[in-house]
């Protein structure tokens, strides 16, 4: 995140070299390739070699919410199988889904968790 967030901030300005970004975030560089390297199969990033290379946004930073982000680094949004829309599994200790206290509070909490990284820009982390 702490990446893009940089990547945002330079949005149209050219490109950013991994060891610029990696300095600047305080990441390492050898997890920074990885996870450059998975946004760009993804289609966040593309990157130019040679003098002047780097890595750039491909899309614009308002148009990339944290939903996309998340989902495509941490899988499910939900804390608990049984309140996933993408990952659903029934859970072995639930008598009824319907009626069950956890699953109804794990469902808000997706819900609510959804909610704020769908509404929630690059470009936003980026303004702050």
């Amino acid at each position: 995140m702490l990446a893009l967030v940089k990547l945002a901030k330079e949005f149209g300005k050219g490109t950013l070299m991994i060891n610029e970004i990696a300095e600047s975030e305080k990441i390492p560089k050898r997890f920074l390739e990885s996870i450059l390297l998975e946004l760009k199969k993804n289609g966040f990033l593309a990157s130019k070699l040679g003098k002047t290379g780097g890595y750039y946004l491909i899309r614009n930073p308002e148009e990339i919410n944290l939903l996309e982000i998340v989902r495509l680094t941490e899988g499910s949004i939900a804390l608990l199988r049984c309140t996933s829309v993408k990952y659903y599994e029934p859970c072995d200790h639930c008598k009824d889904e319907m009626t069950c206290a956890i699953r109804g509070t794990f469902k808000d909490i997706r819900d609510y968790t959804f909610s704020k990284l769908e509404n929630t820009s690059l470009a936003m982390l980026a303004r702050e």
